[in-house]
């Protein structure tokens, strides 16, 4: 069975969460982003008439769910599985990459102005964040931590990885995530007792 090739929409998301991802929101246009998709700009308006603060904030809804599927799938086996993955993941797209994308989730938390009212994009890399830590710690709580050091210890995985990702391209080498594996890993060992 073949997988269905992605529509038009979902080929403008993918493609707008991968410029970002690589040169941050503030300096990827629309028409860059669209570009990038090879979708016409016109077709970029009529999927996202918001523009691209719409288009910024569906990139990263997209980010959010891809990696959570991952994680829900290889927590199953347990916290040090995860863990494993979500940095596999990532090593996997730096180095895919030649150290050039990151996380498009992080770009947007660091580039996007805080205002009274907060930007759709900037809400929903809050969203995504925080599910991440949600299934990391449900599979440390499940695995015998107790909810709050889960808590804790979740926030501080996702933290570091995505620092840790941020590492990896300013150094051009994987190195901040053998180390960063090394340290969680044993923390979470810590934490489950085992």
């Amino acid at each position: 069975m073949t997988k269905p090739s992605p529509s038009a929409r979902e080929r403008i998301v993918a493609g707008a969460a991968d410029m970002i991802s690589r040169r941050g929101l503030n300096a990827t246009s629309i028409r860059e982003m669209a570009k990038h998709a090879r979708a016409p700009l016109g077709s970029t308006y009529h999927y996202f008439p918001e523009g691209k603060q719409q288009l910024a904030t569906e990139a990263v809804r997209y980010t959010g769910e891809w990696v959570a599927r991952g994680l829900r799938r290889e927590l199953r086996a347990g916290p040090v599985a995860g863990l494993r993955a979500f940095l596999a993941l990532w090593r996997k797209i730096v180095v895919d990459s030649d150290f050039r994308a990151g996380c498009p989730v992080l770009a947007v938390s660091i580039e996007e102005p805080a205002t009274e009212e907060t930007p759709a994009a900037l809400a929903a890399a809050a969203d995504v964040f925080t599910e991440w830590e949600g299934l990391l710690a449900a599979s440390l709580r499940e695995h015998g931590a107790e909810a709050e050091r889960a808590a804790h210890l979740a926030t501080l995985i996702v933290a570091a990885v995505e620092g840790t990702v941020a590492m990896c391209r300013a150094k051009r080498s994987t190195e901040p995530l053998d180390r960063t594996e090394e340290q969680l890993e044993t923390l979470i060992l810590a934490t489950v007792g085992g």
